[in-house]
Parts: structure tokens; sequence; C-alpha cells
């Protein structure tokens, strides 16, 4: 496993098919703030509620110079279906091979009901223009999740 992600280390470099076809890259957007949230599964409860959550402040997060981008395991296809289904507006990159979430250690050993089994940890990385990560949310619980990363990307781009 990856040693963890902190504040004030670089961000790693990332390269992910995107919903809506193109690609998304860490290096294509140097310069801009980033929001890289790693979630589950699309389409699902928690991981829906997050996404609508950081589409309806698309505008915000815009304003205080940020881009936000989205990354789970799911398919181009699954993250194209997930966008139109509740309208979201943002960029989703499916990392289908694993790569991304096991740089940023998000590809974690869970367990429900007793069972054990990897999947990704909810987690949110804001990341300035120089790709050095700012600050890290794991363990995300989604109710004032979307608020609490845009106070802090409204804090970064203060002067």
């Amino acid at each position: 496993m990856t040693e963890t992600l902190q504040a004030g280390g670089k961000a790693p470099a990332f390269d992910l098919p995107a919903a809506g076809g193109g690609r998304v890259t860490l290096a294509g957007l140097k310069g801009k703030t980033v929001v890289v949230y790693f979630y589950p599964k699309d389409d699902t409860s928690g991981c829906t509620k997050e996404a609508i959550g950081f589409t309806g402040a698309k505008r915000d997060f815009e304003r205080a110079g940020t881009v936000v981008v989205g990354v789970s395991k799911d398919s181009v296809a699954s993250h194209d279906k997930f966008t139109a289904k509740h309208k979201l507006d943002l960029r989703l990159g499916a990392d289908t091979d694993g790569r991304a979430c096991e740089s940023y250690g998000v590809w974690i050993e869970k367990s429900m009901y007793g069972r054990k089994y990897m999947g990704i940890e909810r987690a949110t990385f804001l990341i300035d223009g120089r790709g050095v990560i700012r600050e890290v949310w794991r363990k995300v619980k989604v109710p004032g999740h979307v608020a609490a990363v845009l106070a802090a990307a409204r804090a970064l781009a203060a002067p």
C-alpha cells in the first residue's frame, strides 16, 4: 500500500479516460486549484448525493478558481449513464485499472457484515495550482462535505 498522502505533499499524477469523451489529467489542470474526490461506485446512494452536491456548487467552485474531478473504478460508459441520469456537471475519471486509487492510497480493505473486501475509501484532496496537496479529507461523510471543501477552496483562493 502507498504511504498516506498528506497536506504539503506532491499530488500523484493521473491520466484517466473521462465521461463524455476525452481524458482528464492532473497535468492538464496545472495552474488551477483542483478538487479530486474518490468515490466507491456510480449511482449508489451516497455517491449520487455527493456528485449532485458538487454539481450544485459548480459555479461557486469556479468562482474560487477550482475544478472538481470525481474518480471511481467505474467505466466511462457507467460514468456517462450516471451523468445523464442525474444531470451531473462535473468531470468524472474512469480509473478502471485502479492506478489512481492506489497512488492516492484510497484502495483499502473494508468490512461489511463481517466480510472483508477491497474497495475505494471515500476521500477528497484539494490540490493547488502547483500540484501540492493543501487539504485531505478521509472517510468522508457526505452531509456537509461539499460545503467544507468549498470553504477550503475559497480560503486557498483568497489573497
